[in-house]
């Protein structure tokens, strides 16, 4: 069983690479001169480009102040929704305030949020703020529903028994919501981490690896381009390997 749970997760990431192989050797025999490396470079180009960036220093920087930024603006979305949910689910009149908002920030294309916090703030500091925007309406749309579930019996207990408002939060309500906000972080880190390094090929902070996307693309350095998308994908699903170990979830197994 074992050598069969191998196979099956080996097979996959063999498999697209051999069809990235198989297209690049097509590209390489369709376009004569340079166009390889200019197009669709080999998965071993790709891997040698990365391994060379990998080697030097400014590339961990680079990665290090990504993620940073990612992260701050994640959890300040995260806490943000999570403040919002709660306070909408004791007044249904601030649901029906935030909901509106909640919908156009979920329905508002990230690029239109970019050029406009552009507009009203340092480019620094978009990436992170786009990743908030990411986090935000997923942590509070969620938690809003896991709220929604709790046990009605329980509750008819705790007024009972006259629980306090923190007992039913603590006993009641956070086991009632948590798979909802597991599955909440598990979304948005995904969807800021990707709208973090959107937002860095737009407004090119320095350092960013948005920003080396950008000049990577800008300066033909196809590889390169290959290179650091690869290194996004990597660091993303990472990060929701991670975390979903951290919170204990099925996807951390």
């Amino acid at each position: 069983m074992r050598a069969e749970a191998l196979l099956r997760r080996l097979l996959p990431p063999v498999l697209w690479l051999g069809v990235w192989q198989a297209c690049a050797f097509g590209v390489d025999l369709w376009v004569s001169g340079r166009g390889n490396e200019l197009l669709l470079p080999y998965p071993f180009t790709v891997a040698c480009a990365l391994a060379e960036l990998a080697l030097t220093p400014r590339f961990w920087e680079t990665v290090l102040l990504s993620l940073c930024r990612v992260f701050a603006g994640a959890a300040a979305g995260g806490l943000a929704g999570v403040l919002l949910a709660w306070a909408a689910f004791c007044s249904p009149l601030l649901r029906d305030l935030f909901a509106p908002v909640i919908r156009i920030i979920r329905a508002t294309p990230v690029a239109s949020f970019i050029l406009l916090l552009l507009l009203w703030t340092r480019r620094g500091f978009v990436p992170a703020i786009m990743a908030g925007l990411m986090v935000l309406p997923i942590v509070w749309e969620n938690l809003s529903q896991g709220l929604r579930q709790a046990d009605p019996q329980l509750l008819e207990l705790a007024r009972a028994y006259r629980f306090s408002t923190r007992q039913r939060l603590r006993l009641i309500y956070i086991p009632a919501a948590m798979p909802y906000f597991r599955s909440a972080l598990l979304s948005g880190i995904g969807l800021g981490w990707k709208a973090g390094v959107a937002a860095e090929v737009l407004c090119l902070p320095r350092p960013g690896m948005g920003t080396e996307i950008y000049n990577s693309k800008l300066y033909l350095e196809i590889p390169d381009l290959f290179a650091w998308t690869v290194a996004v994908v990597a660091l993303s699903l990472i990060m929701e390997w991670l975390l979903a170990r951290l919170l204990g979830g099925k996807e951390g197994k």
